[in-house]
Formats: C-alpha cells, sequence, structure tokens
C-alpha cells in the first residue's frame, strides 16, 4: 500500500470517528427516554426517533467531508453518486431492540468499501465508551490501544457468538439448530443483540468466533475491517470468499476457523437433533 493511499485511509478513518462519536452523543442522550418506538416491516425490527437522530447527524458529518461518495445507510437507504468507487455503510443504532429495551448493549457502525471491498471501520459503543478503529493495513484498536484476536486453537475450548434474523419466525433458515448444535460442541455460545459488537468482541479477543445470517452491509462492512486487521478471518460458511451483499458471515481468530466451518455445514437439522439420531 502506498503512503498517499495509506494517508487517505487514515484520513477516512478520522472522518468516521467523528461521524460515531457524534452519533454516540445522541444515542446516550435518549437513552431510556424514548417516546416513539416502531416496527419496520417485521414484527420486532423495530427503529426509534434515536436511530433516525443518529443517523442524520452521520450523514451531516459525511456530506461535510466526503460529499461525493455513496452512502448505504440502515434507515435512508442509497443516497449519494451511486457511481463512485466509495460506499459507506451505516448502522446507527445496531442493537435497537436491545436499546428500545434500555438494555445498554448497542453500537454506532460506519464502514467503508472501496470498489466493493471493506477499508475502514468504526464501532462505537456509547454505553462502555469502547470506540473500536481499523484501517486497512494500518490496524486495529480500542480506545487506541492495539488489539488482537485471541490464540484458541480448538473448538471445544471455544467460546462463540451469534444472532437470529428478524424473520425466524417465518423460514426455517433461521439458525436455530447450528445454536444447538454448536452450544454443545463449544464452551458456550453468546447473543448480544449486536452483530456490530460480536464482531468487536472477536476482534479483541473476547470471543473466539461468530456466525450469522441475514445481515445486511452495514451490520458487517465496519466489523470485518476491524477483525481482519486484527488478525481474524472472515469468509462465507463454507470458507469461501464472503460476499458482504449475502447475508451470512463466519468470522474467527483464524485458529478454530476450519472448525467451525466444518460444523456450521455438518450441522444436522433440529429435527433430527433433538430426536437424538
Amino acid at each position: 500500500m502506498t503512503s498517499n493511499y495509506s494517508q487517505q485511509l487514515q484520513i477516512f478513518l478520522d472522518v468516521a470517528t467523528e461521524a460515531a462519536l457524534a452519533a454516540g452523543v445522541i444515542l446516550q442522550e435518549n437513552y431510556r427516554k424514548l417516546e416513539h418506538i416502531e416496527e419496520k416491516s417485521r414484527p420486532g425490527d423495530l427503529v426509534t426517533e434515536a436511530d433516525k437522530q443518529a443517523e442524520a447527524e452521520i450523514l451531516k458529518v459525511l456530506n461535510r467531508h466526503v460529499p461525493h461518495h455513496q452512502i448505504l445507510a440502515e434507515e435512508s437507504g442509497k443516497l449519494g453518486q451511486t457511481d463512485s468507487e466509495y460506499t459507506w455503510a451505516i448502522d446507527p443504532l445496531d442493537g435497537t431492540t436491545n436499546y428500545a429495551h434500555g438494555y445498554p448493549i448497542s453500537a454506532i457502525s460506519i464502514g467503508l468499501s472501496i470498489k466493493g471491498v471493506p477499508q475502514v471501520g468504526v464501532i462505537y459503543n456509547p454505553f462502555r465508551d469502547e470506540l473500536f478503529r481499523a484501517a486497512r493495513d494500518l490496524g486495529a484498536s480500542c480506545n487506541r490501544r492495539p488489539i488482537r484476536v485471541s490464540q484458541t486453537e480448538e473448538l471445544s475450548k471455544s467460546l462463540l457468538i451469534t444472532g437470529f434474523a428478524y424473520d425466524r419466525r417465518e423460514t426455517t433458515d433461521n439458525n436455530y439448530a447450528e445454536f444447538c448444535y454448536l452450544t454443545h460442541l463449544t464452551q458456550g455460545v453468546r447473543r448480544s443483540g449486536s452483530a456490530a459488537l460480536d464482531l468487536t468482541d472477536v476482534a479483541c479477543g473476547r470471543l473466539d468466533g461468530y456466525w450469522e445470517r441475514g445481515l445486511k452491509p452495514w451490520d458487517i462492512v465496519a466489523g470485518i475491517v476491524l477483525l481482519e486487521e486484527a488478525g481474524g478471518k472472515v469468509t462465507a460458511y463454507d470458507g469461501s470468499p464472503m460476499d458482504i451483499n449475502s447475508g451470512r458471515i463466519l468470522a474467527t481468530n483464524g485458529h478454530i476457523h476450519p472448525h467451525l466451518s466444518k460444523a456450521l455445514i455438518e450441522t444436522p437439522a433440529l429435527s433430527e437433533w433433538e430426536s437424538g439420531k
């Protein structure tokens, strides 16, 4: 990577940081003071005034610094120049259901892809005051201190995390079987309700692996950069290169990656698992 390109990424990283911190102030101001909580297209898929205000603040910062870039935002959709090679993926409040219930596990996620490849990521958890930052080949940090993935090598000794899509009530492709199966193969499987924070927890070594389906680019672009820069690995379930538009992700410390991939592929149907077949 050339020094000019690295300098450019550093500028974008600082822009994303400014936007995330500004949005964090809004989330803190609105916490446990919500007046309007709405459902989107599916039951349980919530949006609040805090989501909308935080996204507006992020858009204001990006429009001031990078007005010619394309933006993909959870609440506003596609904005800006659609032919730009720069695309920002924004989730102003990842973990809205947690936030709406007063459960303080939520974050702002701001990622930048260049020519379709995630290059910059900032995730900010205002409730723990943890600011995660990364840019391609520039490393990953939490509150300006470098972070690295764990060294766990065996699936049986790992602690994992996952989530469930909003349409889990409507489809059998809902992750329940994998959750049960991997709970028995590992030291445990957690669920936080925030894909962005799941990725940060793997990136900083608190957890060893993460998988999920039903995701959007704004859920994962920032986290992909963070995890890879922290020494982790991100692919599709089968270990092939990941498509950020596929909705599925397998992210680990690298050491357990082939083992977790194999387990996901071999997971029996829930009906078979329950009957002991």
